[in-house]
């Protein structure tokens, strides 16, 4: 299931290694034709800023086996496992020679391309047409469970993308029942803001592993998944909620978004929306369940955030404010003293 799991030791995944055989495709053209020829892949060298990941369960390694072959003499590419049944890998290539992927495999795959831009190149996802389109960052291409992904590069400017892998199974469990028999259809090179933007922020974190980081990544790949089927669901209607609050996947999704958003502010539609909820039915029904308004979820969990930050003693009180979403000490501190009681400062000083 994508729930919270405990993390484990932190270890460093294999980088890996490629076999050199040629792609299982019978369609003709110039994309395909090409990649005929051996696809004479060797170990992608990791990055010192990717150098290592947190890896949980035993079912991580099995999940990274299913992963896209890369083929380039200087692109670095670590993988990660961010929560049971979803893991994430960022690859980066800083030259201009020829870099190739390619995959199928019994996952589902999510390309997020953050940047990147090409002299010459195709991408070919099985069922869809080829695509030369050059500059294609802030792009995304989904390619659904044992289809066909193919693309190579000849880069203009430095590349950085992600892949994310899911597992279907836990996918189906996990999320609502009413998702089990919908086909997630291929797409390439499509837009959409709120799965892209969530996204980049699994992407970045991934930068900087650590145990005290884990939640949120688990919490940024539950959202990711619910974005996913979000998007090929089609924006969902409104229905009221009966008396009793939220039920136990509204009320997971919408504070793993809480928790992946302290530092913003997040508008009362983006909840609701996650929710299937009316703004009026959401805000009455999170109130049954958690006996305070979203609002003021959103602000205990900012300053439940900064006391762990505080407790760590690495970052100065204004960084802490910073990182939690105020944007002056001042109101951070009455923020915190109304919450906690005290000052941040003293309540450091408390810990001591």
């Amino acid at each position: 299931m994508l729930t919270n799991s405990a993390p484990s030791d932190i270890d460093v995944l294999a980088t890996m290694t490629f076999s050199g055989k040629a792609p299982r495709l019978e369609q003709t053209g110039p994309l395909l034709e090409d990649w005929r020829a051996p696809f004479n892949g060797r170990k992608a060298q990791r990055a010192d800023d990717l150098a290592a990941y947190a890896q949980f369960g035993r079912r991580t390694v099995e999940v990274a086996d299913c992963c896209v072959e890369i083929s380039s003499a200087n692109a670095a590419s670590c993988r990660a496992a961010v929560s049971d049944g979803i893991i994430a890998e960022v690859v980066q290539a800083a030259g201009h020679d020829k870099i190739e992927f390619r995959f199928r495999a019994p996952m589902h795959l999510l390309v997020v391309y953050e940047q990147g831009a090409r002299r010459d190149g195709d991408s070919f996802v099985e069922g869809l047409s080829p695509s030369k389109l050059q500059d294609f960052g802030r792009k995304l291409t989904f390619v659904p469970a044992g289809s066909e992904y193919l693309e190579w590069h000849e880069p203009r400017t430095f590349a950085r993308l992600m892949f994310v892998y899911f597992d279907p199974a836990k996918l189906q469990v996990s999320l609502n029942a009413d998702t089990a028999d919908m086909a997630l259809a291929a797409k390439l090179f499509f837009e959409d803001a709120t799965l892209l933007g969530t996204a980049l922020k699994l992407m970045n974190s991934l930068e900087s592993p650590n145990l005290e980081n884990q939640r949120y990544l688990e919490a940024l790949g539950i959202i990711l998944a619910h974005e996913l089927i979000r998007f090929h669901k089609g924006k969902p209607r409104a229905e009221p909620q009966p008396p009793g609050g939220l039920a136990a996947w509204q009320k997971r999704i919408v504070t793993a978004h809480i928790d992946a958003h302290l530092g913003e502010p997040i508008p009362l539609a983006t909840l609701a929306r996650l929710a299937r909820l009316s703004p009026y039915y959401f805000c009455r029904s999170f109130k049954l369940s958690f006996g305070v308004p979203p609002h003021r979820y959103h602000t205990s969990r900012r300053i439940e955030h900064a006391k762990s930050l505080l407790a760590t003693r690495a970052h100065s009180v204004t960084d802490i404010g910073l990182t939690v979403g105020y944007s002056e000490t001042s109101s951070f501190t009455a923020a915190f003293r109304k919450a906690a009681g005290l000052t941040p400062s003293a309540y450091q000083r408390s810990l001591a």
